[in-house]
């Protein structure tokens, strides 16, 4: 008999989801957009694989407070192809926070994952959330990158 090892695949209907609930006081926005992108894919697990969606929910709370660069610009295209009145241009401030966040996430993630996997996140402007009844677990960003940059060194 072979003694090769058996890799694990998961099936469409392994069914093993956690809710997250990261605050956003004090964040900037890409680092906390490439973790929620991988949160949502499910590259944190070991059982992840490429071609079944084991992904993950994210409760994002305190949005309000995320720290945006200032100086940068978003370009806001209505109508393509017509000249004149087609693009806008807003300071990244003025825009709404909850409509960079999504933004921004949307845009790490390849045009077949954004439908399915936005509808896992959840963003609230406040400290209040209607998903207590799913026991998210806490992430603290802070310790992360904490220990991110330890683990440089």
């Amino acid at each position: 008999m072979n003694s090769l090892n058996k890799t694990f695949l998961p099936t469409k209907n392994y069914k093993n989801r956690n809710w997250y609930l990261i605050d956003c006081k004090g964040q900037s926005l890409g680092r906390l957009a490439t973790i929620i992108t991988s949160l949502l894919k499910g590259k944190v697990k070991p059982q992840y694989h490429p071609s079944v969606d084991s992904g993950d929910y994210i409760i994002l709370i305190n949005a309000d407070s995320i720290i945006i660069n200032e100086n940068s610009k978003q370009y806001f295209v209505y109508n393509p192809g017509r000249p004149g009145s087609s693009l806008k241009i807003k300071n990244t401030s003025d825009c709404l926070p909850k409509l960079t966040i999504e933004r921004a996430v949307k845009r790490m993630l390849s045009k077949t994952e954004t439908k399915r996997l936005m509808r896992r996140l959840k963003i609230y402007n406040d400290q209040t959330h209607l998903h207590s009844a799913q026991n998210p677990v806490k992430i603290d960003l802070t310790n992360l990158y904490s220990t991110i940059k330890l683990d440089t060194k």
